[in-house]
């Protein structure tokens, strides 16, 4: 019988909480999917025409992007725990907003504070994650709040099936209120109270850590005699920058944010319906969509059992060959059209059930994973929350620019453009993203300054003698 030590329980529980943010980042996604129709058949005057319809899902990206602005100076001050915690009481007002909304003008500036919500804590919640597990179990933790992010989507798709869409955005808003109190007893980072200058003991006590995951890197121009908790140079300086540490991890990172939104992953959440009717799927168009939630939900929990055996860029490059083989097969599907007499007229399901599995398996969590291990310590709040929103511009243009580029490239063009992002992102995954798998934050961020010699890691505390460092092996 395997016995589950206490630290890994503790940071286990931490990483639950922190993971509730992401599932309401499902609900607002999901959100759309299952309130238009409902509104339509409803309160048919809400919605007049369909660039109405186009706003409601594509307006929350476009809140999360100035939320995500905001939230590197937010999490670097308040703490990641706080900026949680903060966020939950006005995520919770967006929802009642919506629900309450009389009219189109106020179910957008609802849906738009949904957004703004999702982009505090988008970033906060995968760093306190990644900042507070050990490195041996970190990739199954980290991987954890991208699997609520599924749970949220497939639980905002079954409930509106059965809920008026105000009592759907009454149901989200509960998650928020559950967000706030399982926070409560929680501690916060251990690396953010070391930058503060604060007594960060009690925190790495209460979740065990061992030696490594609270390690941190110093420059050798920074001696040890001198103050150690000297306050680092500002980001925006040429000098850090453009440093290796600083430049290299956010070209990765950059990256691999851009590549999972142009894969067309949300032009598929957000338009399922509408494509598998223009496609002439033989299947049922919501019994299609429940079907792509269940995948998602299904293959990230597949993914959350593999990253820490078979490491980061395995799974990435997998992901990347599985999305350009679907998408090729969907463009077939669309150019073909072959209608419901053949038993082709399964490929759009088949496709999209296929190219789903295989997004969640890499795409789909992993770059939000690294989120939290590239960047160096001490910038770490600003260039996550720069990654964030980098990430959601990239959602924003994909959902505004779908109807676009069907009208120019056709609906077979369109999929077969996001084969060759899916493509180009395979390539640089061989070239360019390093396996963070098993090492510390301390030994990611020496990779990418580059240097052959050994470089001063210092720790919180010699905290060794506290715990057994045995009890930090995963189970």
């Amino acid at each position: 019988m395997t016995i589950i030590s206490s630290a890994v329980l503790k940071q286990l529980w931490l990483t639950f909480g922190a993971s509730l943010a992401f599932l309401i980042i499902g609900l607002v996604r999901g959100y759309s999917a299952s309130a238009i129709p409902s509104i339509e058949s409803n309160d048919p005057l809400l919605i007049q025409h369909s660039e109405q319809k186009s706003w409601i899902g594509a307006i929350p990206p476009l809140g999360a992007f100035v939320g995500s602005l905001l939230s590197g100076p937010l999490m670097q001050r308040a703490g990641r725990k706080r900026t949680l915690q903060l966020t939950a009481p006005l995520w919770g007002g967006g929802w009642l907003l919506l629900g309450f909304a009389p009219g189109f003008p106020l179910i957008l500036a609802g849906r738009f504070l949904t957004g703004l919500c999702v982009g505090f804590v988008l970033a906060p919640a995968q760093v306190y994650v990644s900042e507070c597990c050990d490195p041996e179990i970190r990739g199954r933790l980290g991987s954890l709040p991208t699997l609520s992010m599924s749970l949220g989507i497939l639980i905002s798709y079954v409930a509106g099936n059965w809920l008026y869409w105000r009592h759907l955005a009454f149901f989200s808003a509960t998650f928020c209120a559950a967000l706030f109190l399982i926070l409560l007893p929680l501690p916060e980072s251990p690396v953010w109270l070391k930058s503060r200058g604060l007594n960060a003991e009690p925190a790495v006590k209460w979740l065990q850590l061992s030696s490594r995951a609270v390690a941190t890197v110093k420059d050798e121009e920074v001696h040890q005699e001198k103050v150690p908790d000297l306050e680092p140079k500002s980001l925006f300086t040429r000098e850090i920058f453009l440093s290796s540490a600083v430049m290299k991890p956010l070209i990765v990172g950059f990256s691999l944010l851009i590549f999972q939104q142009f894969s067309g992953i949300d032009a598929v959440i957000f338009f399922t319906v509408e494509i598998f009717k223009s496609a002439g799927s033989k299947l049922d168009a919501m019994t299609a969509t429940m079907i792509i939630g269940m995948v998602q939900l299904l293959s990230n929990g597949v993914s959350t059992i593999l990253v820490d055996r078979a490491g980061r860029r395995p799974l990435l490059l997998l992901s990347a060959v599985i999305m350009c083989l679907s998408m090729g097969a969907m463009g077939t599907a669309f150019y073909l059209k072959f209608g419901s007499e053949s038993w082709l007229g399964y490929l759009p399901i088949i496709s999209l059930v296929v190219f789903m599995l295989g997004f969640s398996l890499g795409f789909g969590g992993l770059p939000f994973l690294l989120l939290g291990e590239l960047f160096p310590t001490h910038y770490r709040s600003q260039l996550s929350a720069m990654a964030s929103a980098v990430n959601l511009l990239s959602m924003f243009t994909v959902i505004k620019s779908y109807h676009a580029l069907e009208a120019v490239l056709s609906s077979a063009g369109t999929f077969w453009m996001y084969t060759c992002f899916c493509a180009v992102a395979f390539l640089f995954v061989l070239f360019m993203v390093p396996e963070t798998k098993g090492k510390s934050l301390a030994e990611i961020e020496e990779h990418f300054r580059g240097k052959k010699k050994q470089k001063e890691v210092v720790g919180l505390q010699t905290i060794s003698s506290l715990v057994d460092n045995s009890a930090f092996r995963a189970p």
